[in-house]
């Protein structure tokens, strides 16, 4: 049987690269525990709640799939449900850089975390949460960057 991992996010929104890298982490993972939390560095533009309802019906057939709202440090949310690994996706070589500086600091503080990093699919690699965001708040159409079968217009807040 294949570990579990959690895959640790704002996902504000969750981007098609998010899903790619989802996706493609069930080949190296039983489940994936999608963590959605908040960052206190970025401005949101969806709730945590929306994001955890598009997250869910995006995922909803998907047994191996679990989505949960967490507070804390990730470490702390991983130690709780018993994960030993946590998955991430690279975009850019800063994002390398990032997320390297995360995984020293996470393995410090729970040392049989080990961090997987997949590598973005080319032709994601520039799609971010904050890009969307951006466009969207210019009212701009984003469905070519998020995951198929996303209704994203349902989860909009309206002023």
């Amino acid at each position: 049987m294949l570990p579990s991992a959690v895959f640790p996010g704002s996902f504000d929104p969750i981007t098609i690269g998010h899903h790619d890298i989802i996706i493609r982490g069930l080949n190296l993972f039983e489940t994936i525990i999608i963590a959605i939390g908040s960052n206190t560095d970025k401005k949101s533009f969806f709730n945590i709640d929306a994001r955890f309802r598009m997250i869910s019906q995006l995922y909803e057939k998907q047994p191996r799939i679990q989505v949960e709202i967490y507070d804390g440090l990730t470490v702390d949310f991983c130690r709780s449900k018993g994960v030993r690994f946590l998955l991430r996706g690279l975009r850019t070589s800063a994002d390398f850089e990032f997320e390297r500086v995360i995984a020293h600091a996470n393995r410090k503080l729970y040392p049989d975390l080990e961090t997987v990093f997949l590598l973005t699919a080319p032709e994601h690699s520039f799609i971010s949460s904050s890009l969307l965001k951006e466009i969207l708040s210019y009212g701009g159409d984003v469905s070519s960057f998020l995951p198929p079968d996303l209704n994203l217009a349902a989860f909009i807040p309206h002023p």
